[in-house]
């Protein structure tokens, strides 16, 4: 069978039991009604601070705004020589390519990239863990962004099963030297994590799941992850608190609102470089309710 058919909503799972305010429930991702007690909380699920999405005409006035802005930070680039790279991570359905699409979307493609690479092949894992990302890497005037990267150490594989406790152990360890390495060099790194509740999550897996146009995005490996909220949480809290550093810090975005999160991660990058002819007004102060940094944030 392939992929897509693997997808196809004649798949099965067994019903998944979350448990919610001491309740539990039932929660079946092949039942094409979404239960109530998702839909309800899905926006305000986890502490999220709003209870409406930002509106569409706000949204799209503001993108159009910070976008001009990058298209300035790409010119500087080019110009200088510099140096960018955005790390883009979080659980599954968080909102990482979305938010990647919004921030490239008017950047000249030809010097403004999206990494996202597949399962390492068996020559890749044999080589050094790094070292296929850093074959990615952007070279001067480049501004890349990677969709998931080496943090694929820090949760997916430990929760998964895909890396020892050795190999986690050795990676979060190694992780700080090795972005000192990255900053030292020159480049401007920059490492989100976008954060949504659980309820987000199932119901952004159910609209996935019941898509015609977007059923290709739901995997086996989600439907494990579901599963596995509590062990995914507890590696991203311990991931985060080993890898966060003051020359590579972690943003934390609150992404249940998709709108508002694509436009803190752009914002974070605007306010973060002196490119020329930055228009502060234009980019805007941050919303200190869904953008934070590091552990703390998170807690």
């Amino acid at each position: 069978m392939n992929k897509t058919a693997a997808k196809s909503p004649r798949s099965a799972s067994k019903p998944l039991k979350v448990t919610v305010d001491g309740v539990e429930r039932v929660f079946h991702i092949d039942d094409p009604k979404l239960p109530r007690w998702i839909e309800d909380r899905a926006l305000t699920a986890g502490g999220y601070p709003y209870e409406g999405k930002l509106k569409w005409e706000s949204y799209e006035r503001q993108l159009e705004t910070l976008q001009i802005e990058l298209v300035k930070l790409q010119s500087w680039l080019q110009a200088t020589g510099g140096r960018v790279m955005v790390l883009f991570e979080g659980r599954d359905a968080a909102g990482k390519g979305g938010a990647i699409a919004a921030t490239r979307q008017h950047m000249n493609p030809r010097t403004a990239r999206n990494v996202a690479l597949p399962k390492p092949t068996e020559v890749e894992r044999g080589q050094w863990y790094y070292q296929r990302y850093v074959a990615h890497f952007p070279t001067a005037g480049e501004f890349v962004t990677f969709d998931r990267s080496w943090y694929n150490r820090g949760t997916v594989e430990p929760v998964m099963g895909f890396c020892t406790p050795e190999e986690h152990e050795r990676f979060l360890s190694e992780t700080p030297n090795f972005e000192r390495a990255i900053v030292d060099d020159g480049t401007h790194l920059f490492k989100f994590w976008l954060n949504i509740g659980r309820e987000t999550q199932l119901k952004r897996f159910h609209d996935r799941r019941h898509s015609p146009l977007k059923n290709w995005k739901f995997s086996p490996i989600d439907v494990a992850g579901m599963e596995k909220w509590d062990e995914y949480t507890r590696m991203r809290d311990l991931m985060i608190e080993r890898t966060h550093t003051e020359h590579a810090p972690w943003t934390v975005v609150l992404a249940n609102d998709k709108r508002r999160a694509r436009l803190a991660v752009i914002r974070r990058i605007l306010l973060s470089l002196p490119y020329a002819g930055r228009d502060l007004a234009a980019v805007g102060e941050e919303d200190e309710r869904v953008v934070g940094v590091g552990p703390g944030f998170l807690r």
